[in-house]
């Protein structure tokens, strides 16, 4: 796997940092600066936005992310991602005011465009 196959968009499912089972949906999108880092742009729950940077070696992507939250506060994280191929992401993370005591988890699917002109 290279990098330019982590290029587009997936589809997300994720368990947030605490151990109240609260589960969330969104959308990723990835793409290359000029530079090589990975862009990240998450939409959580359609409605929370959240972009990082990042690098990938070896089949892992890590990104460092960031969003605003509902007390207009700058949040800060780490998200690890395990690209079992280039359309699945298994990751787990973390954030810097999160429970210490769990991880949060991410499963990514990459979403396929279906749309066929003949």
């Amino acid at each position: 796997m290279n990098l330019k196959d982590l290029e587009g968009n997936f589809s997300v499912i994720g368990s947030n940092q605490n151990d109240s089972d609260s589960n969330y949906k969104g959308i990723l999108t990835l793409k290359l600066n000029d530079y090589q880092q990975v862009l990240a742009d998450w939409t959580i729950n359609n409605d929370q936005k959240q972009r990082g940077i990042g690098f990938f070696k070896d089949n892992i992507l890590v990104i460092n992310f960031e969003y605003e939250g509902n007390d207009s506060s700058i949040y800060k994280g780490v998200v690890v991602y395990r690209c079992l191929t280039k359309d699945i992401l298994d990751g787990f993370w973390s954030e810097e005011f999160g429970d210490p005591n769990f991880l949060g988890s991410e499963r990514c699917f990459r979403i396929k465009d279906t749309i066929r002109l003949d």
